[in-house]
């Protein structure tokens, strides 16, 4: 096995362990059991815990950049299906791995620190956002409203999925698949009715 094999196994482990028990909850023992590794191992790749939630986080965003970019080169060009496909692209990791809407909850009760080494990592993703909404409003190709509170409605439903699963739950809403992709099914017909041109 690779040494960087190690590396990436380490990563998932952990982004699952902090997704569903919380980072506060879990060792750096506990982490190293999962992944099958000594601790001397898992600290040879990440000194500290501090070390290897910023590597998560960066991770995390980094991945979601990827599929963003992908969901965006296999849509049409139209501006509503492309806001579609990145909706859909965003809430597809959480739909397949729910840990990542426990990890959403996570940065909220981190270090400041650590949560904005996350939320600058995300920043160039939400500016090129707000940027293409601003540009198809100025053409036309959808109705003029506040780009940036476009994107924050969008970032508020996911990570509200994450934070108030228990007020979400007063509703009637339960956290599963179903759920989920009923929730973003109607986000989307909301974004739809929103932002199509008058």
């Amino acid at each position: 096995m690779a040494r960087t094999d190690t590396r990436a196994r380490i990563l998932e482990a952990a982004t699952d362990l902090f997704g569903l028990r919380g980072v506060d909850a879990v060792s750096l023992d506990v982490i190293a059991a999962e992944v099958g590794v000594a601790k001397q191992t898992l600290l040879y790749w990440f000194p500290s815990k501090d070390d290897l939630v910023q590597a998560v986080l960066v991770h995390t965003a980094l991945q979601l950049g990827v599929v963003i970019q992908a969901a965006i080169r296999s849509s049409t060009d139209d501006p509503l299906d492309r806001i579609e496909a990145v909706v859909k692209a965003v809430f597809r990791p959480a739909v397949r791995r729910p840990s990542l809407l426990g990890l959403i909850r996570e940065v909220s009760r981190l270090s400041p620190a650590l949560g904005e080494r996350f939320s600058a990592e995300l920043k160039p993703l939400v500016d090129r956002a707000v940027i293409y909404l601003q540009l198809e409003m100025d053409r036309g190709r959808i109705r003029r409203a506040d780009p940036r509170l476009i994107a924050a409605l969008c970032y508020a439903t996911v990570t509200g999925i994450a934070t108030e699963p228990e007020v979400l739950r007063t509703v009637g809403w339960q956290t599963n698949t179903v759920e989920l992709r009923k929730l973003r099914g109607e986000l989307l017909a909301f974004l739809r009715a929103a932002l199509a041109p008058v």
